[in-house]
């Protein structure tokens, strides 16, 4: 019987609320609480989110750690980002693993073949589309020089 992200994401907060881990619980309770008002926008209270629906929640808490990092950095508030790096590293424990360079070599390649892109005017479809199948997995500026290169 495989686990959901939602339950993986409760037990482990269940477990470090006995373990007496502020941070962990705090992001993950955070979490919890970001997939309900996900659940109460959709009209879903008291039902699920898929692990699809959950990913983007966690992309959307990630960017926000990583935008707040560089407000921080640059305002020399290096124990404000110091915070945000550990929560953000905890948060990086639920994401799906990102694609290794071969992986997106070929991913690129099939995409480019699929979209029938040939110039730099196709760029923004060949993007969307990879950004769609693999959101989560895939770093948009790595992708972005990726398919610049190849469309040259």
């Amino acid at each position: 019987m495989t686990t959901t992200l939602f339950e993986q994401i409760d037990k482990d907060y269940v477990m470090a609320y006995k373990a007496r881990e502020s941070i962990r619980v705090s992001v993950l309770r955070l979490l919890k609480t970001a997939i309900k008002n996900r659940l109460v926008a959709l009209k879903r209270p008291g039902g699920i989110l898929s692990d699809e629906e959950i990913f983007d929640l966690i992309l959307k808490e990630c960017k926000q750690r990583q935008e707040s990092i560089e407000q921080y950095t640059a305002a020399g508030r290096s124990d404000l980002a110091d915070k945000e790096r550990s929560e953000l590293n905890i948060i990086k424990e639920y994401m799906p693993n990102l694609l290794t360079s071969e992986e997106f070599d070929v991913i690129i390649d099939e995409t480019l073949a699929e979209v029938k892109a040939t110039t730099r005017g196709d760029m923004g479809r060949v993007m969307s589309t990879i950004m769609t199948r693999y959101k989560g997995r895939v770093d948009g500026k790595l992708l972005s020089s990726k398919v610049k290169q190849r469309l040259l």
